[in-house]
């Protein structure tokens, strides 16, 4: 995660900013974004599924989440300083207060062992953990610390270092399995489209093995973290389209991303954003604007 100024790219509007670090080398932190936002009323937020882990330092008060908008607003919501979310199969609704102001990070799944300590699979029961127990003290001393920079770039190159150091000391946590390296590169390099047969051929795994120890390392089956790829990539297409000023040709999308037809799209957009596609770019056509959407996902940004 790169913390200089050429590394940083920020975009501002009204009444907030998002501003973006170079990815890690390695592919560790797929994404890591600073976002501000202040003088708004407060809102719901759709925080969606993706195939990369979510981690965020929240620089002012705790990120209150729910699996419902009515569970968000309510008594039952989750409420933490760090949060730190696994990969998830629905959205998570984020209650948007009227000031906010982190750091949000996309982990790579694979990463989980050496950042956090713990494969993947663990995060996958809970909407999210409290950071700080997983990552133990430091990791509050950090939010702390980060609290109290200014600028950007000190706040990624402090970040920056504390991962690095988490990484440099992670020997401890034993390797992922290389069949489930190899399977999920696959995946990436069909962007979800391959099947399940010529991945378990190319591993030299059966179906249900395969599934069986993919799952025991990612917490989603080789299917389902394929249906989260295609996903990000239509998703991705979208928001491009929108950023641009133009109308995103969905049917398009489908055919370019893998879909058998449009009503395939359509019906992963319900599943994972709770809302059609149209409906849910409508909603979110601020947001992509204001350039708060990237190459990682999101409970925040």
């Amino acid at each position: 995660m790169g913390s200089s100024g050429k590394d940083a790219a920020s975009r501002g509007f009204a009444s907030g900013e998002f501003v973006r670090a170079a990815p890690s080398p390695g592919g560790t932190v797929v994404s890591a974004v600073g976002y501000r936002r202040q003088g708004h009323s407060t809102a719901l937020h759709r925080g969606l599924p993706s195939p990369y882990l979510t981690l965020i330092f929240s620089l002012d008060g705790p990120v209150v989440t729910g699996r419902t908008p009515g569970e968000a607003r309510g008594p039952d919501a989750e409420c933490a300083g760090i949060v730190v979310g696994g990969l998830h199969q629905s959205p998570t609704y984020v209650v948007q207060p009227e000031r906010e102001t982190g750091i949000q990070l996309a982990v790579h799944p694979l990463a989980a062992r050496a950042l956090l300590g713990l494969p993947a699979a663990e995060l996958a029961g809970p909407l999210v953990v409290e950071g700080a127990d997983v990552l133990g003290r430091v990791a509050a001393d950090v939010r702390e610390r980060l609290r109290a920079l200014d600028s950007w770039q000190d706040r990624f190159a402090l970040l920056n270092s504390y991962l690095a150091r988490r990484t440099a000391a992670a020997e401890r946590m034993g390797a992922v399995r290389p069949e489930v390296a190899e399977a999920w590169s696959w995946l990436a390099r069909h962007r979800g489209a391959g099947t399940l047969r010529g991945l378990s051929a190319h591993v030299a795994l059966s179906e249900r093995r395969l599934s069986a120890v993919f799952r025991a390392e990612t917490g989603v089956t080789p299917k389902q973290a394929a249906r989260l790829m295609r996903f990000q990539h239509a998703k991705t297409a979208a928001v491009r389209a929108v950023a641009a000023g133009t109308r995103p040709d969905l049917a398009g999308i489908a055919a370019d991303c893998g879909y058998y037809d449009h009503s395939h799209l359509v019906r992963d957009f319900r599943q994972y954003t709770g809302a059609s596609p149209t409906a849910w770019l409508a909603e979110e056509c601020r947001n992509i604007q204001a350039g708060a959407y990237g190459g990682g996902e999101d409970l925040r940004a």
